[in-house]
């Protein structure tokens, strides 16, 4: 990016979810597209605002999380499909080599609304329930599992099973994260117009 640039996120044009990563100084950011059309995300090197790495997911994306230690991104996916299920994907993103693994065995997959690294073996994750068949709280709640891994850089695509995600269910709302991701790209960009007039050889 140079400081000539207005519109240092135009990969992703309309925000939909920001996630920050302090210890690593990067920033994701996924985009918001109509139903059919791949959803972008893109992560920033807040430094510069350069864009390190972009891929599209075919879902809406509702949740991001950065792993504590290791240059991963947790992506988790998902929308209902108009009928029946709630269709979705976890993504779990390279940022060394942007490669882009989807995670879950089952062919539909689950609609991921929340993830949360606990530690660097295991991942919180808060799905919807796969389907709305006679469930009139399949809107409202989820079902949570805390999936353990020694190396989640060598996890394989789709091997985490039915099993890997079972878990009780509990309340489960679907925030907007619009107005919060905005917000933190003005910040973010803030930041770097203050950091950029203290060092304009740095540009």
């Amino acid at each position: 990016m140079t400081a000539a640039d207005p519109h240092p996120f135009s990969a992703v044009e309309e925000p939909a979810l920001a996630v920050r990563d302090e210890r690593g100084g990067l920033l994701a950011v996924a985009g918001r597209r109509g139903y059919r059309v791949p959803v972008p995300v893109a992560v920033y090197d807040t430094s510069d605002l350069s864009c390190r790495v972009l891929v599209h997911s075919r879902f809406p994306v509702h949740a991001m999380a950065f792993h504590p230690a290791l240059p991963l991104l947790a992506v988790g996916t998902g929308r209902y499909d108009g009928g029946y299920f709630f269709e979705g994907e976890l993504l779990l993103l390279h940022l060394e080599t942007s490669e882009t693994r989807s995670l879950i065995e089952h062919e539909i997959g689950r609609q991921v609304l929340e993830l949360e690294w606990v530690d660097e073996h295991a991942l919180r994750i808060l799905m919807a329930p796969p389907d709305d068949w006679q469930d009139k709280q399949a809107r409202v709640e989820g079902h949570v599992a805390v999936v353990h891994r020694d190396d989640w850089a060598s996890v394989l695509a789709r091997s985490l099973t039915g099993r890997d995600l079972a878990g009780p269910r509990l309340p489960a709302p679907r925030p907007d994260g619009r107005e919060a991701a905005r917000q933190m790209l003005v910040e973010v960009t803030e930041a770097w117009r203050v950091q950029s007039a203290d060092h304009p050889a740095d540009l």
